[in-house]
């Protein structure tokens, strides 16, 4: 038989656990996979991290640390929807010397990706701008949290929102 005891440390233990992962599901719900792809003074071109908005500071973190703008320096957020090719790099560029045009048509296909554009002004009041890119979906998900934390926007959600193939086909 178990002792009663054996059954309350191990009940204890799993309440723990459940509470631990809970925790850390919250901390990281927020952080959405980004790459920098220019911008942020001290890192390098096409870094890739995580970008998070907490407390007053969209902070992106990457492999040697992170880079922290205040949200009350920040003067403009954009967002937008970009593709990238799904064979990049090297072997990129080899598939182009693929024959009968077969590279070519490799080339075509693409994945969809968000775009974040950030405009801040640094201590000393010189102006930067910032571009991330980031899975589908997730660009308007941290651009509402900057507005939330008081960020201004020249582009609202609705003025997005209301462009439609088909208005803009009426206005020509």
């Amino acid at each position: 038989m178990i002792s009663r005891s054996k059954v309350v440390i191990v009940a204890a233990l799993s309440l723990c656990s459940c509470l631990a992962s809970v925790s850390h599901a919250q901390q990281t719900q927020g952080m959405t996979q980004a790459v920098q792809l220019i911008g942020l003074a001290g890192v390098k071109e096409k870094t890739k991290g995580k970008l998070t908005v907490l407390n007053g500071t969209l902070r992106f973190v990457y492999a040697n640390g992170n880079a922290d703008v205040a949200t009350a320096a920040i003067q403009d957020v954009v967002t937008g929807t970009d593709s990238q090719r799904v064979i990049g790099g090297t072997l990129g560029t080899l598939t182009m010397l693929a024959p009968f045009g077969s590279g070519r048509v490799l080339s075509l296909f693409r994945t969809k990706l968000d775009t974040l554009t950030i405009q801040y002004r640094d201590g000393n009041g010189a102006l930067h701008g910032v571009v991330f890119t980031m899975p589908q979906g997730e660009a308007e998900r941290i651009k509402n949290e900057l507005i939330a934390q008081g960020v201004h926007t020249s582009i609202t959600a609705q003025a997005n929102q209301t462009k439609t193939p088909a208005a803009a086909a009426q206005k020509l």
